[in-house]
């Protein structure tokens, strides 16, 4: 039996790479599926990859800056669908790379609002949908920058992402009693469009780098991020809430 049979999923930055695997996978794994993000397009062919292998999923195209969107998109999993169980809020950006001293203000609120106030966002209106569900559980995308590493240019993101982290664990407690858990992946390097090695005109020694920062001394692929969420989200965590789940290669330890 599917781990996810009769179970209903929001999955947001769904057009590509991490978020854009995790809906296939939840799908496969029986979850219906509500995915969101900007990219009209790439959304509809998600939905229709995941339709033409038997699956069941409904795109609503949006910007997780905006709470209509939040709303919206839960509103669609228990019109469509009958409810929600799971929630993957995954949407996220690297916004402006640089020092401190050149970040504008406007730069960092557009980090802060997606990566942080986009998933405060989600969880405010899945909380309550889960738990007239009876439970459920909800999931973050962090990362090691800012949290296991401290990177140059990065501060928007670095103290978006660690954010995420304190907003789950603080979610864990509150949730806790209505029977949703709510924990954070926390990835390596990631062969996606997004990662600053496959940019245009990024050379190979930004690959190389990248991959040596890991123990494995490789990237993840996005499906093998996708196979911890798929945990987090099934019942085989089901005695996990408020963990910041490393997948990241042993990036965090690695000296070598």
């Amino acid at each position: 039996m599917n781990a996810l049979a009769e179970r209903v999923a929001i999955v947001t930055g769904a057009s590509s790479g991490i978020g854009r695997a995790t809906a296939l996978l939840l799908a496969r794994e029986g979850a219906s599926v509500v995915v969101t993000a900007r990219r009209e397009d790439a959304l509809q062919a998600l939905v229709a990859q995941i339709e033409g292998a038997g699956g069941r999923a409904v795109a609503v195209v949006g910007d997780v800056k905006d709470e209509t969107l939040a709303e919206k998109v839960v509103g669609v999993a228990v019109e469509r669908f009958g409810g929600l169980d799971i929630a993957f809020n995954n949407a996220g950006l690297t916004g402006e790379v640089g020092p401190v001293a050149t970040l504008t203000l406007q730069q960092w609120h557009d980090t802060l609002e997606t990566n942080l106030t986009g998933a405060f966002l989600g969880a405010k209106h899945q909380a309550p949908a889960m738990i007239e569900r009876g439970g459920g559980s909800m999931i973050f995308t962090s990362t090691f920058v800012g949290h296991t590493v401290g990177m140059p240019g990065t501060a928007a993101y670095a103290a978006s992402k660690a954010g995420l982290i304190g907003l789950a664990q603080a979610l864990a407690v509150e949730l806790a009693g209505q029977n949703v858990r709510v924990n954070a992946i926390i990835p390596g390097g990631t062969d996606t469009p997004a990662n600053v090695a496959n940019a245009p005109g990024a050379p190979p020694q930004v690959m190389a780098f990248m991959e040596s920062l890991h123990a494995l001394k490789r990237m993840a692929r996005p499906e093998e991020i996708a196979q911890s969420v798929l945990y987090l989200a099934s019942e085989a965590s089901s005695f996990v809430t408020g963990t910041a789940l490393r997948v990241d290669g042993g990036l965090s330890i690695s000296r070598t």
